[in-house]
């Protein structure tokens, strides 16, 4: 289900996804609104579960050298089994798919052990899980969140 928004509510969005401490005043001074309304849309924005604030940090920087992505092909209800698997908060993406696997997740690792335990103790024991395919990131080549109002 989509929302509709207004032009004013995309553009303190690219605001905000520009530079996600901008204050409110200079938002308003670039969308044409008083601080007080911009922060009511903010706020807004946020309860409907649009938008989300949060710090990105560099995973490479902060000690976790291995990410990957694990492709799951599995049997019986795959929501409940994309649950269970997105309670490990060693497991930041989780995504219900079509082709060749039911469920993705992305995994932020310590290293190539950390990456094994996860792989081997928290998804593989579920017995739904009939095979797992785990890609390996190299290098990040790209990651962006402005896409957010096109």
């Amino acid at each position: 289900m989509s929302t509709h928004l207004d032009a004013i509510a995309k553009k303190i969005i690219e605001e905000l996804q520009a530079d996600g401490r901008s204050s409110y005043a200079a938002i308003g001074k670039s969308v044409g609104l008083s601080e007080a309304a911009v922060r009511n849309r903010v706020q807004k924005l946020s309860e409907s579960g649009l938008l989300q604030i949060v710090a990105v940090t560099d995973p490479l920087k902060l000690g976790f050298s291995r990410q990957a992505m694990v492709g799951i092909r599995c049997t019986g209800d795959t929501e409940r089994l994309a649950r269970q698997l997105a309670e490990h908060p060693e497991i930041d993406y989780v995504v219900l798919t079509a082709g060749t696997y039911d469920i993705m997740i992305e995994v932020v690792c310590e290293d190539d052990d950390h990456l094994l335990d996860i792989i081997n103790r928290r998804v593989r024991t579920h017995p739904e899980v009939n095979s797992t395919e785990t890609l390996v990131y190299l290098k990040l080549v790209k990651q962006q969140y402005n896409w957010g109002t096109r």
